[in-house]
């Protein structure tokens, strides 16, 4: 359901286009990882992976989880509530592994959190966090490296510039490219693979913002 509504709302305030690698495939199993730059951005990515047949379980932050309709439609579909600085924290990468080996593809944000700047502009993902490698380490999964660019232009700044940005969007439909990569494995040390699919994802975000005519 999230997924379709994604696409939904990415057609009423954006303009959606979506590429691919020759070798890219979006395995059942896989871990997908993506760049993280705007509130925007996770139902850009949603909306252009079910246009390619794929529906992952989301590994997000908690507290959306108590936004009531939204929580509710986040556990009835399997996605993964993450808790940062939490007890908890490590039973994310429990659900995540579970969840791959059942075969559904789970989607990570490598960064683990949204820039602090408040332009609209693109820039090249930040540095990962060890959670990617360690889940790669424990389940063998194939990591397909994903590139979003645009989503900035959707909502991006403070909570006023935020909301001014949705309330624009259906009529400003600015331009939106996600570009999937071919999947890769990780290997060597934490801190190795760390390196590996942050290069990935870098290289699929170039590709992203090239159509988009952006400067990278």
């Amino acid at each position: 359901m999230l997924s379709r509504l994604a696409d939904i709302l990415v057609t009423a305030v954006g303009r959606l286009t979506v590429t691919a690698d020759a070798g890219a495939a979006l395995a059942p199993g896989s871990i997908v990882v993506v760049n993280h730059t705007s509130l925007a951005d996770p139902a850009v990515v949603l909306a252009a992976l079910r246009r390619l047949g794929a529906e992952p379980a989301v590994m997000a932050a908690a507290g959306l989880w108590r936004i009531p309709v939204l929580g509710r439609a986040l556990a009835r579909e399997g996605h993964i509530p993450v808790h940062r600085d939490d007890p908890r924290a490590a039973r994310c990468l429990d659900l995540s592994a579970t969840t791959l080996d059942q075969g559904r593809m789970v989607l990570i944000y490598g960064e683990g959190g949204l820039p602090r700047r408040t332009d609209p502009a693109e820039a090249a993902p930040a540095a990962f966090r060890s959670g990617l490698a360690r889940l790669a380490e424990r389940t063998g999964a194939p990591v397909v490296p994903v590139g979003q660019a645009g989503a900035r232009r959707i909502t991006s700044g403070g909570t006023g510039k935020q909301i001014a940005g949705l309330l624009t969007a259906p009529l400003r439909r600015p331009p939106v490219h996600v570009h999937v990569g071919a999947p890769i494995t990780l290997t060597g040390d934490r801190a190795t693979r760390t390196a590996q699919a942050h290069g990935a994802v870098t290289a699929a975000w170039r590709t992203a913002t090239a159509r988009l005519g952006e400067p990278a």
